[in-house]
């Protein structure tokens, strides 16, 4: 199956989703959700991610798309169905037992529309190898944060810590004292979500990220942080 893009029917399944997380309903619709949500999804999953590693043919990087399905360990009194549903590219790892600190390059569609970028979701010793990162070769991060400026597509974003881990230079200091990472564009439901260009741009955005997946990527290559954060 080729991608032909979403459809007026992607969102409106999210939507009544939102108002409708039960069983009943969604085995009514679930029709609507394979042919309209979930398989749209795996082909722009797989021709994006096919595109990145013919550029990037050394990436440490595996293609995964969830299910609607939540895990039925973690409901919480919510219903049993994803009201979003997101692929994301990851070296292999197994995400249950360990997500945290996995650089990730993703693509989410919702009620609002899709967004797509990178993310890097360390705990606080993973972020604190980051910050030794930059304090001992500032240069590499300079690098990559000046061409990001040169960019308007995609906007940095990632909580603050209320009190400063350090200081780095004037470039660097917005990006050193957050608590995750993520780079985002955010997209209400244009013509291109309905448009098989969507691949391609998908690809191209994710290329224009790549840098920063192979950065936080090398992290794992750093002296690991031993004292508590």
């Amino acid at each position: 199956m080729m991608f032909q893009g979403f459809s007026d029917q992607t969102i409106q399944f999210l939507w009544e989703l939102k108002f409708n997380n039960e069983r009943p309903w969604f085995n009514d619709h679930k029709e609507i959700y394979l042919t309209q949500l979930y398989h749209p999804m795996v082909a722009l999953g797989h021709e994006a991610y096919d595109i990145l590693m013919e550029r990037n043919p050394k990436l440490s990087g595996n293609l995964k798309i969830t299910r609607i399905y939540r895990d039925a360990r973690r409901l919480y009194g919510g219903g049993p169905y994803k009201d979003h549903l997101w692929l994301s590219v990851e070296r292999p790892h197994d995400r249950d037992a360990d997500w945290h600190g996995i650089p990730a390059l993703w693509f989410e569609v919702s009620a609002a529309g899709y967004d797509y970028g990178f993310g890097y979701w360390g705990r606080p010793m993973e972020m604190e190898q980051y910050r030794r990162r930059i304090q001992r070769d500032p240069k590499t991060m300079e690098k990559l944060v000046r061409r990001f400026q040169k960019q308007n597509l995609f906007t940095l974003e990632g909580e603050e810590y209320k009190r400063p881990k350090g200081e780095t230079s004037k470039l660097l200091t917005p990006w050193y004292n957050r608590k995750f990472i993520s780079l985002v564009r955010h997209c209400e439901p244009d013509d291109l979500f309905r448009s098989p260009e969507l691949v391609q741009t998908l690809a191209d955005g994710w290329q224009e990220l790549v840098g920063f997946y192979q950065y936080f990527d090398d992290l794992r290559l750093e002296p690991p942080v031993t004292e508590d954060f």
